[in-house]
């Protein structure tokens, strides 16, 4: 399969699928996101949006080149792996096969980055080998924030939340790959061209990640914005934010941030076209469609 990617300076960003999300995840996901809310920004269909106005979401990685680095944003669900959503439980999709068509087999990687640690941004950390989860990139060191370990490391997780700590994140750990970064206000470059930006709420050490070359920038969103519907409707959060109120703050000043700029906004649940420029709407935003180059 071609892979959709986009050009930012001289570095090329490609979105690698995994799976389209089905229909009932918007709903579930983005309780204030109703038909009739969705019906009152015509933008959003059909691109982001079906008919009867369900949102539309998928699962992607992003992945570049940067400062001689072969980078990973987020690593997908995973294949084989025990959840309780029955749309993630034992996948058994080709999304290494369309990895390494993209370029980037997974003996190649350098960095995975994590923006935050929930079961559908980690679950390519690992793959099943004889019975036992082993990292996927074994050559990669894999960041997240101090703040996000610290906070899983406390709280009081169910059997399904253990399971998945268990599978994708502590054998990466215990392979000695998973590195914890400080992230302040200002945010904290981990290469050059490339920084993370705290994005707080969803997750209490929730990070966007920055991406800058040649004069030109895009910002991958992670979890802080899910949908386009939020670009309208800022004061839309997902049922799994740990702090709402948070999140909506941050969705906010990010939005109002990227507002009438040039920085390319790649969203990692956004359907296809998935990026695009925010732009001022009435008493909101929208996204201005960036369609991909198809290689």
């Amino acid at each position: 399969m071609p892979t959709p990617s986009w050009t930012v300076g001289d570095v090329t960003v490609h979105r690698v699928d995994e799976i389209p999300l089905p229909p009932a995840t918007g709903p579930w996901l983005l309780p204030g996101a109703t038909a009739e809310v969705v019906s009152q920004h015509p933008w959003l269909r059909p691109d982001f949006a079906d008919p009867d106005g369900t949102p539309r979401l998928d699962s992607h990685v992003f992945a570049f080149v940067v400062a001689g680095l072969r980078v990973l944003v987020d690593t997908g669900i995973g294949n084989g792996k025990e959840r309780s959503n029955p749309a993630w439980h034992g996948l058994r999709t080709d999304f290494a096969e369309r990895l390494s068509t993209a370029g980037f087999p997974p003996d190649s990687v350098d960095l995975v980055i994590l923006t935050h640690l929930h079961a559908d941004h980690v679950g390519w950390n690992t793959r099943q080998v004889d019975g036992a989860w082993v990292p996927t990139f074994p050559n990669a060191r894999h960041l997240t924030t101090r703040a996000e370990r610290r906070f899983w490391s406390a709280y009081d997780m169910d059997p399904a939340r253990r399971q998945m700590f268990r599978d994708s994140v502590v054998p990466v750990e215990e392979a000695g790959l998973l590195d914890l970064v400080d992230v302040p206000e200002e945010g904290a470059e981990v290469a050059p061209g490339l920084r993370l930006v705290p994005t707080p709420g969803h997750t209490p050490g929730h990070v966007a990640v920055e991406l800058a070359a040649r004069g030109r920038t895009a910002l991958i969103s992670g979890d802080c914005v899910h949908h386009p519907v939020q670009l309208a409707r800022p004061d839309i959060g997902a049922c799994v934010d740990v702090d709402p109120e948070r999140a909506e703050a941050t969705r906010r000043r990010l939005l109002d941030g990227l507002a009438g700029t040039d920085t390319l906004l790649l969203g990692t649940h956004f359907a296809p076209p998935t990026a695009g420029r925010v732009r001022r709407h009435g008493d909101g935003f929208r996204l201005e469609p960036v369609a991909p180059d198809v290689r």
